[in-house]
């Protein structure tokens, strides 16, 4: 687990060109989609302003048809073209409510990016249980978060109406898949739809 941290952090911490803020960009996600895990680091390094607002989809589990094979064997290949390691947590496909708790309060704090990355890195690179305390712990630390406030969060149920108020949000304005961006007030639903947000904003960027 020690070594899944120090991955995180060194990825998270790594300098790149961000693009300017032209344009609001909002990221929705759920920590229990590996989607979220295969584009977190690209959005951070692209959007460092982003705001980042935990969501369930409000219509079905958005982590579900993920669990089928056929799912799993793509998201597989899309980790290898992504040269990203991927290791399938012992309970995938679940949803993960405590660790959506600390995300509302990692974004309250401005940690959004960072938490979703550390918690990525420990389920789906390292496979670890993510509901578990003791790896919230390790994820909160990674991302800079006081652990005893993650932890009080953790077991904080109120924050489930933020996560499926957003979720239900999201569905009304069109989302259907997570993670989903919104730039300037459209959507780009699902991971391999980040490349045309990314696209959207270089082209507002040059007017």
């Amino acid at each position: 687990m020690a070594d899944v941290i120090q991955l995180t952090r060194r990825r998270a911490g790594r300098s790149a060109p961000q693009l300017p803020a032209l344009a609001p960009v909002t990221v929705y996600f759920d920590l229990a989609s590996p989607s979220t895990y295969l584009v977190a680091e690209r959005i951070e390094r692209r959007f460092g302003d982003a705001r980042w607002r935990a969501a369930t989809a409000w219509h079905a589990p958005p982590h579900v048809g993920e669990g089928s094979v056929f799912a799993m064997e793509a998201v597989e290949r899309r980790a290898r073209e992504l040269r990203m390691p991927l290791v399938w947590p012992e309970r995938f496909p679940a949803r993960v409510p405590s660790a959506m708790r600390v995300a509302t309060f990692a974004t309250e704090r401005g940690c959004g990016a960072a938490f979703a990355i550390a918690v990525g890195r420990l389920a789906f690179c390292g496979g670890f249980d993510i509901e578990d305390p003791d790896i919230l712990a390790e994820a909160a630390a990674a991302a800079g978060l006081e652990v005893a406030e993650a932890l009080s969060a953790s077991r904080d149920a109120r924050r489930d109406r933020a996560v499926a108020a957003a979720g239900r949000a999201l569905w009304v304005q069109g989302g259907t898949q997570m993670p989903t961006v919104g730039v300037d007030g459209d959507l780009y639903c699902g991971e391999q739809r980040i490349t045309v947000a990314l696209a959207r904003t270089v082209a507002l960027a040059a007017g």
